[in-house]
């Protein structure tokens, strides 16, 4: 056997047995000479050294390898690694790649790629500094400035992740700290434990919990198996959060969240169209609970001129907890089973706010027309409609995030249904149970 022989079975006999410890020296070679190394190889001993790559490293591999090693790799590597340096590429990129593979691989490595919309996976930056921990702070900082003539990815970002073999996230060490070290210091020394962490399928709700409780301008983003696959950057989520927040309050009053201000006519009616006829049916349902005291509207025409009031206020209290149960749900601050303690929270709520407010009635309704019947009518259904409003307010929201239905898109509807009629059935109710108090006419 010649020695090149020898040195090629040597090679390829250390790459089956510890395709970890030759992904690590592949890392310390320059881009030319570990694809002259891995090229000529055959693709059961090259996927598994390229799946224990850093992603970085892996990627720009994949980049620059000949379309027939791109292909071998791509088609024997396990999905959730190819998606972690698919990920990370630019469109046209990625697609190139993608049309080398075959048809089956294909749409498994498509699907992976399409995260849910606002989860963490989809707002995530792949693009992120990742290094082994036994690396020096002089090898970091070269490799640092290679990666940033490659990719420009890496220019302005602040912190760099270090991983285990298995590529979990180990902790992440600050660029300042890093370029103040000593050149001989180890990164897994200059290490800082991450405390928030997501999963790449959590959903923009988990994202920004994790963000409040914890002091990090940016959160890791892992895979089911713990490998980091990106990273999501406090700017990008601040831009989500202001757009979802529009988003919302579009949504509260019955309005697209798609729609813009300058949208076709045609596309905003047929956006607006179905809410208003919904509007519309509740409204009846509400007409027809004042047509069930026509007799008594007939023969009390004062009721007629205060019903409004009433309904009003009813509104107004309802509108004010929905709003705050809509915080509360979307910035995490409560949950689906602390229902018992918000509901009797805006219970006692609405019994002060309802005995404020109906004092402040019945002054005005005495004064107004002199009768201690009607003022006691008004009085007693302000204090029930206020009560049965504010308890709406907040279960409604409640209701429909338990049936996974989105609050700010049908709350507002129906919270107007149930203030418009408790309002007019209380007063209208209570008036006619004391009929014989009222002052005819």
């Amino acid at each position: 056997m010649s020695h090149a022989d020898l040195s090629s079975a040597l090679t390829r006999e250390f790459l089956a047995r510890r395709p970890d410890a030759a992904a690590n020296h592949i890392e310390t070679l320059s881009t030319e000479a570990a694809l002259q190394l891995l090229t000529p190889l055959p693709a059961e001993l090259v996927t598994p050294v390229w799946e224990a790559l850093l992603p970085n490293v892996g990627r720009n591999l994949l980049l620059a390898a000949e379309p027939a090693l791109a292909r071998k790799v791509l088609n024997r590597m396990q999905p959730p690694r190819a998606v972690a340096l698919l990920s990370g590429m630019e469109e046209e990129e990625r697609e190139g790649l993608l049309a080398q593979v075959t048809d089956f691989a294909r749409r498994d490595l498509l699907r992976l790629l399409e995260f849910p919309p606002d989860s963490a996976g989809a707002l995530m930056d792949p693009r992120v500094l990742v290094m082994r921990p036994e690396l020096s702070v002089a090898d970091a900082l070269e490799r640092l400035r290679r990666e940033s003539r490659r990719r420009r990815a890496v220019r302005g970002r602040r912190v760099l992740y270090a991983v285990d073999e298995e590529h979990r996230l180990l902790g992440s060490v600050d660029l300042q700290e890093l370029a103040l070290a000593p050149l001989d210091t180890p990164l897994a020394a200059l290490l800082e434990p991450i405390a928030g962490v997501v999963n790449a399928l959590d959903d923009k709700d988990d994202i920004v919990a994790a963000l409040s409780s914890h002091d990090q301008s940016s959160l890791p983003v892992v895979d089911n198996d713990g490998h980091l696959i990106g990273v999501v950057r406090e700017d990008q989520l601040l831009r989500t959060a202001r757009e979802q927040a529009v988003t919302d309050l579009q949504t509260l009053f019955g309005a697209s969240a798609d729609e813009r201000a300058l949208s076709p006519v045609v596309f905003t009616v047929a956006k607006r169209l179905p809410w208003l006829q919904i509007n519309l049916l509740t409204a009846f349902l509400a007409a027809a609970v004042v047509g069930l005291f026509e007799d008594t509207i007939a023969r009390f025409t004062a009721l007629a001129v205060l019903l409004p009031v009433v309904a009003g206020q009813s509104g107004n209290t309802g509108a004010q907890a929905l709003a705050v149960v809509i915080r509360g749900l979307a910035l995490r601050e409560i949950r689906l089973l602390q229902w018992p303690a918000i509901l009797r929270k805006e219970l006692f709520v609405g019994l002060i706010n309802g005995l404020g407010v109906s004092a402040t009635t019945c002054l005005g309704v005495y004064l107004w027309s002199g009768s201690a019947g009607l003022t006691l009518v008004i009085g007693l259904s302000m204090v029930a409609s206020m009560l049965i409003a504010g308890i709406a307010g907040a279960g409604v929201p409640l209701l429909l995030t338990l049936f996974r239905l989105d609050p700010a898109q049908s709350s507002s509807i129906v919270l107007t249904t149930v203030t418009d009629v408790a309002g007019f059935f209380s007063f209208l109710g209570i008036a006619t149970l004391l009929a014989d108090l009222l002052p005819a006419g």
